[in-house]
């Protein structure tokens, strides 16, 4: 089973993902993790978006190849990629498909006040989730960026409202 796990920044992907793990068998993979090991020490002040998402591309390729794997012995795979975009989502669900792979999404549907409350205190307590400090203006970018799943895609997910 793949957990599709979406929402916006500060909407607690991360811990949510850490808590169906105790009801699952499964494996997190958080993109935040990922980029903070592997990437956001090499990046520069002129590296934008794009160099981002190439890095995240090239991730996701090796999370792919996990994810058969993990299946292949009957551990769920959690993916915590933040999925902000619709097409992002539909391309783990198209791999799904290909792969005859159950998939779920979960949508936290949090309230920006909470969701902004949460990342200050992330940013300041550097607690167990805290992979690197969430700027106001990356707050804000992602407010605009994000793309909320669609009726049809939570049809067969959970639709959490906070």
């Amino acid at each position: 089973m793949i957990h599709l796990i979406v929402g916006n920044t500060g909407s607690g992907k991360t811990t949510y993902s850490h808590q169906l793990r105790e009801q699952t068998v499964g494996i997190i993979f958080s993109i935040d993790t990922w980029n903070n090991h592997l990437f956001l020490k090499d990046k520069t002040e002129n590296d934008g978006l794009e160099w981002m998402l190439e890095r995240i591309s090239r991730s996701e390729a090796l999370i792919e190849h996990y994810i058969l794997q993990l299946e292949h012995i009957s551990v769920d795979s959690i993916l915590d990629l933040g999925f902000s975009k619709f097409e992002h989502r539909q391309k783990f669900r198209d791999f799904a498909i290909r792969n005859k792979i159950e998939c779920k999404i979960h949508y936290l549907d949090i309230a920006i006040d909470l969701r902004k409350e949460r990342v200050i205190k992330r940013n300041t307590e550097k607690g167990i989730t805290y992979e690197f400090e969430v700027k106001q203006e990356d707050f804000d970018f992602m407010e605009i960026w994000f793309e909320a799943p669609t009726h049809a895609e939570l049809e067969k997910g959970l639709h959490i409202v906070l």
